[in-house]
């Protein structure tokens, strides 16, 4: 196979990835609404980790700090005005049944997949080898992160099958990053600049959606264990960012 076939190969088995959901067809609504707030502390312990010690933190390297940081807070402050949009018109003066931050989910999943695509451009074309462990890699990290983002879009409102095809969708930007990653070098320059981007934007869904999601919760029994999905998400990432470095 070609470099392009490896690429198309390599980011639609990525993209396949945001069908993990679909083993939640399987279960009834009851069982899945038991283990949804634990899926919800483990996304927001994800998406702050993965934030922070993949992008923020690949954005240092490769950016003047200033320049990072002014782009996440772009970021941030986008997503912010970007929910206060779509609260405005789903939700202004009725019942919300969906949840503003599921758009957000997307949009950020969307921006984050598509550099995901221009990496393992990059990767493949420096080598057939290289690019197979560094599509490996992305799909274990992605696997956990889907998981949770289905959730995410499931308790934001979503009904199943929904969630999974627009989760989908989403994902499917990876193929993109990947096309143009493959035929405009440039694309994975203009990739340093998305990174802090997109962590600020995960880093506002976590701060002020999902854990404030967690709060809303009396129980004692699933605070604790919502908590602890939290940490074992951040620990996750943490982990991954460790044996990639390895």
């Amino acid at each position: 196979m070609n470099t392009l076939t490896w690429i198309l190969v390599a980011t639609g088995v990525d993209s396949l990835v945001a069908l993990v959901g679909v083993f939640s067809l399987l279960v009834s609504k009851k069982t899945l609404e038991k283990v949804l707030l634990a899926l919800i502390g483990f996304s927001a312990g994800a998406l702050l980790s993965g934030a922070f010690f993949h992008m923020l933190g690949k954005s240092l390297e490769q950016l003047p700090k200033n320049t990072a940081f002014i782009y996440l807070f772009i970021g941030f402050i986008l997503f912010f005005l970007i929910e206060r949009v779509l609260h405005w018109h789903h939700c202004h003066e009725k019942q919300c049944d969906i949840h503003a931050f599921t758009y957000l989910i997307l949009f950020g999943d969307g921006i984050h997949n598509f550099i995901d695509g221009l990496v393992i451009a990059a990767s493949f074309m420096t080598g057939i080898g290289f690019g197979i462990v560094t599509t490996v890699l992305i799909i274990g990290h992605e696997s956990p992160q889907e998981i949770g983002d289905f959730a995410t879009l499931v308790y934001g409102g979503f009904a199943r099958k929904k969630a999974l095809f627009f989760n989908f969708l989403s994902q499917l930007t990876c193929v993109l990053g990947g096309i143009i990653g493959f035929f405009a070098s440039s694309a994975i320059s203009f990739s340093k600049l998305l990174l802090p981007f997109a962590a600020g934007g995960f880093i506002y869904i976590a701060g002020s959606d999902l854990i404030p999601e967690l709060h809303k919760e009396k129980s004692a029994k699933k605070v604790v264990v919502s908590f602890a999905f939290f940490i074992i998400g951040i620990v996750f990432m943490v982990a991954i960012k460790m044996l990639v470095k390895g």
